[in-house]
């Protein structure tokens, strides 16, 4: 008897990859992920190796492991990749805070975001 194979979550030409707990402010994330949606994967490679926000090198590490899934795990050529998604979601916020004048208290926020990215193999038209 037994149970079904669990369906894949992504299509057979796809492929993706999921970074928790980035330690950024997911509307930060966002502007490094725009950047990237819809590229080939060596240009979006390329963008954020030059990129000057600090995030970009926790995103590049995200890609890298998108392409290594889907090269290892699904079998897909990785000339061909394109990143499909890539989006941004929020996660816990750590609350901290500093005396302030007058016996106040100022409130620190420090938020985490988490990041998925998806990459799905296109055929070039010639």
């Amino acid at each position: 008897m037994g149970k079904d194979k669990n369906p894949r979550r992504v299509a057979e030409n796809e492929a993706m990859a999921k970074v928790r707990m980035l330690r950024t402010s997911p509307q930060k994330l966002n502007l490094v992920a725009a950047m990237i949606r819809g590229k080939k994967v060596e240009r979006a490679l390329t963008d954020l190796t030059f990129s000057h926000k600090r995030i970009a090198e926790d995103v590049k590490k995200c890609l890298q492991s998108a392409i290594a899934n889907a090269e290892n795990n699904h079998n897909l050529d990785v000339d061909e990749l394109i990143v499909a998604e890539a989006w941004v979601g929020k996660n816990l916020t750590m609350k901290r805070g500093r005396p302030r004048a007058r016996g106040r208290y100022g409130r620190i926020m420090k938020p985490f975001a988490e990041l998925t990215i998806k990459v799905r193999q296109v055929e070039e038209q010639a």
